[in-house]
């Protein structure tokens, strides 16, 4: 059985740093890497047109406003240095991670989050390698180490997609689907309004069987938030397997004009499925316009029939 970091993702994530098939993360307009490890690139952060105005921090009130705002300066530029430095740091490990050199990729990923503690991705890259080892080497020690890792990502980013994804696809590994359903669920019940929840969910109810169940998940993702092409991507694959080719050819499509490049590699692949369906509806069409009499065989009379 494959590494879950390695899974071949038939629900595409945004094209983030994470090893190919792990979960990717809420923000579709993040860099990501193919060995599919998370990379935090300050500059690809999308501009705040109107940010939320932000409370003074309490020591306002006793500091001038001066003070207040040289510290705030410096605090400012050592958050943008660390940030800087753990995007660096989870560069150089993605790179080593997509050259087969786990450990190496370990000690850039733990260094990046020690250049900045609060880095979700940070702890996702070190727990999808970590568990990777773990896999490979089947070692229940490094499995509980990823484990905690995924737990201490989701305590720094509550919603991060990939994450949520990876410690599911480990609870299961390790015997425990209901503490996946369970997690999953929780994720969903927090996020009423979420479409990345239900899309999980499906995947999960999808691999356990259960397929209708997948589908209701989906069309609420599909609802909550309809501008979502990995919701519109995913109900398309579940249909066409379902065979439903016109639903999937249309949600397909959907997906596809909604991509705006944020499914990455699976933007070609939505391209051949809509050519292909579209061929397959034709053809099928073309034969019942046939077999309806849209040209019939010609019916011979009696011999002794009267030609006009």
């Amino acid at each position: 059985m494959p590494s879950p970091a390695l899974r071949n993702d038939s629900y595409p994530t945004p094209a983030s740093a994470v090893p190919a098939g792990m979960p990717s993360r809420k923000n579709l307009d993040a860099t990501q890497n193919p060995n599919g490890l998370r990379i935090f690139a300050p500059e690809d952060q999308p501009a705040q047109t109107a940010p939320e105005p932000i409370a003074p921090p309490s020591r306002t009130k006793i500091w001038s406003c001066l003070i207040a705002s040289l510290i705030a300066g410096v605090v400012f530029s050592t958050l943008t240095g660390c940030q800087w430095a753990a995007g660096s740091q989870n560069s150089q490990g993605a790179a080593l991670y997509n050259q087969g050199q786990y450990t190496a990729a370990m000690e850039q990923f733990q260094k990046a989050i020690a250049s900045d503690p609060t880095d979700a991705d940070g702890y996702y890259n070190l727990a999808a390698t970590t568990h990777r080892l773990g896999n490979q080497r089947q070692d229940p020690n490094l499995i509980r180490q990823s484990e905690a890792l995924y737990n201490q990502c989701l305590d720094h980013d509550p919603n991060h997609i990939d994450c949520h994804r990876g410690l599911a696809v480990l609870l299961v590994d390790s015997g425990r689907p209901d503490r996946a359903f369970t997690l999953l669920k929780n994720w969903a019940a927090a996020n009423p309004n979420l479409a990345d929840p239900r899309i999980e969910l499906a995947r999960l109810y999808e691999e356990h069987g259960e397929p209708q169940t997948a589908l209701k998940y989906l069309e609420d993702a599909v609802q909550q938030d309809a501008n979502n092409a990995r919701a519109w991507l995913a109900l398309a694959r579940l249909r066409e397997s379902g065979n439903d080719p016109v639903q999937a050819l249309q949600n397909y499509q959907r997906a596809l004009a909604l991509n705006g490049g944020v499914l990455g590699p699976n933007g070609a692949m939505i391209s051949e499925r809509v050519a292909a369906l579209s061929r397959q509806i034709n053809s099928t069409r073309d034969a019942a316009s046939f077999n309806a009499g849209g040209t019939q065989m010609a019916t011979p009379g009696g011999f002794n029939s009267a030609r006009y």
